[in-house]
């Protein structure tokens, strides 16, 4: 377990330190924000690469071969789960909020609208508007794995395909899934305490965002586990990750509004706009508990 220490002290710090050098500089009003952000998700493979550079290990042992064979429907699973879960989350929003739900999208059409005046563009219709939105959320189900794969690929190099199979050596699958989940959930806390996520407007801001955060990063790493765990690849899991970050935001084009409360949705971060999560995630949880794990090969 020394160099998991190790792995984790250089990926922390790393992360840390360019998120608080981000903090003390704007934080997310700093024009770069997003960049610097899309930077912190390479740090959890950098320090895998450094780990294995200082204690000598093969980089071919981490779980990173496709391992197609066999597994496509476990790829499929990783692609799709998150969209399905969060239409679903979104909708018992909404259905539980309905005067939260505007299905012409007034606010995100006045605010796109403010924007085209802002730089000076042609402001387009309503329907022309409305039609771009629905067209942008098609589409990307299409294209957000492959837009985001590489940077969530930084990510899932060290969560499913170091992290896991190292702490599997050690600990049964249901305590390293829970491990690596608090763990992945708690290297988001310097962007949580920015406002990401959660905002800032809340009473136990940042520390009540954090813990939500890392709550969702297990649920949401069950998944993740159950298709690394079933391809032997952390592949899937940099897809369902990519599908996530950018299919996220799908509920909130249909907002009425500017005050919704984030702890609840319609995002998935929300205990609501999350409940699809939240069920799959405690589903996959009780799978794998009974999975029989010898530190080498596994019985699922």
């Amino acid at each position: 377990m020394k160099k998991v220490k190790i792995y984790l002290a250089i990926t922390f710090v790393l992360t840390w330190a360019i998120a608080f050098t981000l903090m003390a500089n704007g934080g997310y009003y700093n024009p770069s924000a997003m960049v610097v952000i899309s930077i912190c998700m390479f740090m959890p493979a950098v320090g895998v690469i450094t780990t294995s550079l200082l204690s000598k290990e093969k980089l071919r042992d981490i779980w990173i071969k496709p391992n197609f064979k066999g597994n496509m429907k476990y790829y499929l699973l990783a692609w799709l789960s998150p969209v399905v879960l969060i239409i679903i989350g979104a909708a018992v929003y909404f259905m539980l909020f309905p005067s939260q739900f505007d299905s012409n999208m007034t606010l995100m059409i006045d605010t796109a609208k403010q924007q085209m005046i802002a730089s000076g563009n042609t402001i387009a219709s309503d329907q022309q508007l409305k039609a771009m939105f629905i067209t942008q959320l098609l589409v990307s189900v299409f294209i957000a794995p492959i837009l985001n794969f590489i940077p969530c690929l930084g990510e899932e190099i060290g969560w499913r395909g170091y992290l896991l199979p190292n702490l599997l050596e050690k600990y049964s699958p249901i305590k390293s899934t829970l491990i690596s989940g608090v763990i992945w959930g708690l290297w988001h806390a310097p962007m949580i305490a920015m406002g990401h996520n959660y905002g800032l407007g809340y009473p136990t801001a940042p520390w009540g965002g954090i813990f939500a955060m890392v709550l969702f990063c297990i649920f949401v790493g069950a998944l993740f586990t159950y298709v690394t765990l079933k391809t032997k690849s952390c592949i899937p899991a940099a897809i369902g990750h990519g599908m996530l970050n950018g299919f996220a935001s799908a509920g909130s084009i249909f907002l009425a509004t500017n005050n919704a409360n984030p702890f609840l949705g319609p995002l998935p971060v929300g205990i609501i706009g999350g409940i699809g999560f939240i069920v799959v995630g405690i589903i996959y949880l009780r799978k794998i508990s009974k999975i029989n794990y010898d530190g080498k090969n596994y019985n699922m």
